[in-house]
């Protein structure tokens, strides 16, 4: 995923730009940069944050981060913010989003004269070079911004630093976030709404979609208006979004505690788990939510390793990514033998993970093992962001078992598979929770999870459920 900071001040940045950026460390896990502009002009920093944290990686370089203007971020990618240097003048970049249409945009840029694009060591070209060439192909920086809006096709926004100032641009569809903050001697630019408060700002201003702005240490000014349309993220509250942060006014604790009340309220008479229980992180407020709603009392009958394992995303390499799942959590045996479990996770993908922490409860004595995911059945790969890094499809567990079934047929019977009233919804659930070896399943149903986030269903994206665009 990755998400930004960035700070245009009165006085010296660093220190306001280095803990903003740190607070977004639970959005990926990879690469974290820096980049400030001073009276020495442009200064950056990234650095690979893979095996330690971005605190620790970037301490040494705050003094040297002279200036009163910065921008950074936590990169699940690509290494940035880049320093441009072009004929509508120089400026630092930094981006997240999902391009598909990488090879098209690359392919015009080379048509206008673009020589060259420097390659990563996956092969691909730092997307954010490929919307930097874009946006130096017109005659401002708005207009560049504008043209980069209309053209990927995915997800794109952006933190755009030049000598004077930061344009902030919010997604066209504004699937992420954008928010300002404003203390008495200058404005800051976040993805997450919480990573200022403790930096002495105050909310200012939500980026509508589409939305871009300019911000100096004085001002900040809408140099395009928000546009109608808006299909924000629904995983956001699900999955990715820290505790405390809020997007369009809804904030992402609150959201899971009326998920997981909802998931109690479909589950009422049905079930009579011992005890609930969350997988953490992600799942111990929806479970919470659960426990209050039913009455079932909440415990915690697995603990996370925090001072080893404090980030919740996990390296490319799937027998890697098993490894540290259970290396992650530590079991309490005494809340888990002859005790029957209802639990909670934020969802399932793969269902790898989750079927070995079923096996190591039923191993530590577990009875009953009951599952509820916090969301839909994932059916569709997001086209919009970089939630999974799954190559293809069929990586999700419900359509591998869709097409082990339909055959080539598959793709003309999804809408069937994500109707919690269809028959084929139904026995897909059986199979899953036979293959995970639960004891019982439930997945948290589309119209629950918009009531739970409480905004139109018109105005969250939910593609990856229903693949409706």
């Amino acid at each position: 995923m990755g998400g930004f900071f960035g700070v245009a001040s009165k006085s010296e940045c660093a220190l306001d730009l280095f803990y903003g950026i740190d607070y977004h460390s639970h959005l990926g896990t990879r690469r974290g940069g820096m980049a400030t502009h001073g009276e020495e002009g442009f200064n950056r920093a990234i650095h690979n944050i893979e095996n330690s944290p971005f605190r620790t990686k970037f301490d040494k370089d705050v003094d040297d981060m002279k200036g009163n203007i910065g921008i950074g971020c936590i990169s699940d990618f690509e290494p940035q913010p880049l320093l441009i240097q072009s004929h509508i003048g120089s400026f630092a970049i930094t981006t997240v989003g999902k391009i598909n249409n990488a090879d098209q945009l690359m392919k015009l840029v080379y048509e206008k004269g673009h020589a060259h694009f420097q390659e990563m060591t996956n092969g691909q070209v730092n997307a954010t070079e490929l919307i930097a060439a874009l946006i130096s192909m017109r005659d401002s920086y708005v207009e560049g911004i504008r043209y980069v809006q209309s053209l990927v096709d995915g997800s794109m926004t952006l933190l755009l630093m030049t000598p004077e100032g930061i344009y902030a641009a919010r997604d066209l569809h504004g699937r992420t976030p954008v928010v300002i903050g404003k203390k008495d001697d200058g404005y800051c630019a976040s993805f997450e709404s919480f990573a200022y408060i403790n930096l002495g700002y105050t909310d200012y201003k939500e980026l509508g979609p589409g939305e871009i702005v300019y911000i100096t240490p004085e001002s900040v000014e809408t140099v395009s208006p928000a546009c109608d349309k808006m299909r924000i993220c629904s995983f956001l509250w699900v999955y990715y979004g820290y505790p405390t942060s809020s997007y369009e006014g809804v904030n992402v604790e609150q959201m899971r505690y009326k998920c997981g009340s909802l998931l109690a309220k479909r589950d009422a008479g049905t079930v009579e788990p011992d005890i609930v229980a969350g997988v953490p992180d992600s799942g111990i407020a929806h479970a919470i939510g659960y426990a209050n709603e039913s009455g079932i009392p909440y415990a915690r009958p697995f603990i996370k390793y925090t001072p080893t394992w404090p980030r919740s995303f996990m390296p490319t390499n799937q027998k890697q990514r098993d490894l540290i799942a259970r290396m992650k959590l530590i079991p309490v045996h005494d809340l888990i033998e002859d005790r029957k479990l209802l639990l909670i996770d934020d969802s399932i993908v793969r269902g790898t993970q989750l079927r070995e922490t079923t096996e190591f409860l039923y191993q530590s004595g577990a009875k009953e093992v009951h599952v509820r995911p916090a969301c839909p059945p994932l059916l569709y790969g997001c086209k919009y962001l970089n939630f999974s890094r799954s190559k293809s499809e069929l990586d999700l567990i419900t359509r591998r078992i869709i097409r082990e079934w339909e055959g080539d047929n598959d793709v003309n019977v999804l809408s069937e598979y994500a109707d919690p009233n269809s028959d084929r919804y139904a026995k897909m659930l059986d199979e899953i929770c036979r293959i995970q070896n639960f004891t019982s399943l439930r997945y948290h149903r589309l119209d629950d999870l918009i009531e739970s986030i409480g905004l139109d269903a018109c105005k969250v994206c939910t593609y990856c459920f229903d693949g409706r665009e």
